[in-house]
């Protein structure tokens, strides 16, 4: 039962704020002492991951009023039935694939890149009814710390609890 359909505004505000917290992880792995990393640690490769995850998400931005309807009410039932969690991780390898460049469909329009994200998650097990409405849900699917879960690879050697 889905109270409100998100529109192209939430898109825009979930990917906006995904921005911002890539680029604010940025901040602060550059604040941390060199000691803080493992010695395989490439600072320029991970740099260019976030930069680029960025780069791609100002692809989508600019498309996200393009969304058909039909396609943010698919979106919207993921965000009300899905735990928030799970879609975050099918949109963390969404943007992998691209970011990477082993992706072999286009996902350079915020349609397509949804578009994606509602195939994949039609196979997954739906969750519990959630708590909030589809809004609410979409900017729980990635944490605003450490949102490409960079610190979490275990060639990086700063935790979770360092870049806080």
């Amino acid at each position: 039962m889905l109270t409100e359909t998100l529109t192209p505004e939430d898109i825009k505000n979930f990917l906006k704020r995904l921005s911002a917290a890539i680029e604010l992880d940025q901040v602060k792995v550059d604040a941390l002492p060199p000691e803080s990393f493992s010695i395989a640690y490439s600072h320029s490769m991970w740099r260019t991951w976030r930069h680029d995850h960025r780069v791609h998400i100002e692809k989508l931005l600019v498309t996200a009023d393009a969304i058909p309807q039909v396609m943010l009410e698919h979106v919207t039932e993921i965000a009300a039935a899905y735990e928030p969690a799970l879609v975050g991780s099918v949109v963390l390898e969404l943007f992998a694939e691209v970011v990477g460049g082993s992706c072999a469909e286009d996902l350079g329009t915020a349609d397509k890149f949804f578009g994606a994200l509602i195939q994949d998650m039609s196979g997954q097990r739906k969750g519990n009814s959630r708590h909030g409405g589809a809004q609410a849900s979409i900017l729980q699917w990635l944490p605003a710390t450490d949102p490409l879960r960079i610190a979490q690879d275990p060639e990086c050697g700063y935790g979770q609890s360092q870049v806080r």
